[in-house]
């Protein structure tokens, strides 16, 4: 594989990365705010459904690619904007990590409220206000990630 053809492919699939992650996100968030069982129910199934197709491949992929990149440039791992971007990469698959969890635990509940047409139990709304806040440093450590990458600021050159 040539070097641009990967860098073509490592920058797509963050941008799939990012964008799936945010707009599950906001989607979720918006029929959480709705109050809409049924709503809450269908956006949650879909968010899971959407970190196994999109999200769960391109987090594999980004670090496998990145590094090879690394690799082919011949760029020591110590290099600052590599070894920051990839601390960076690690928190937020830290938080990554348990909102998978916490999302399928929340379709569950979801679900079942809705077969029993019951209200969503406290459980979902403690569950929703963690996969919040777990958001946060992710989405917050992405965009550093890309800035880094583009610009591969060496700090200090």
């Amino acid at each position: 594989m040539t070097y641009l053809l990967l860098k073509y492919l490592h920058i797509l699939s963050m941008v799939l990365l990012f964008g799936t992650g945010l707009g599950s996100a906001f989607y979720k968030w918006m029929a959480d705010r709705s109050g809409n069982l049924a709503h809450i129910a269908v956006v949650n199934r879909h968010v899971v459904l959407a970190d196994w197709i999109f999200t769960t491949p391109t987090v594999i992929f980004q670090p496998i690619s990145g590094l090879w990149l690394v690799y082919l440039l011949g760029l020591p791992l110590a290099t600052p904007w590599i070894a920051i971007s990839l601390t960076l990469y690690v928190l937020a698959g830290a938080c990554w990590l348990p909102v998978v969890w916490l999302q399928i635990r929340m379709r569950n509940l979801a679900d079942t409220a809705l077969i029993s047409q019951t209200a969503l139990p406290a459980q979902y709304w403690r569950y929703a206000r963690l996969w919040f806040w777990l958001g946060v440093p992710a989405f917050t450590a992405m965009p550093a990630v890309v800035l880094l990458m583009v610009f591969k600021y060496n700090f200090g050159d």
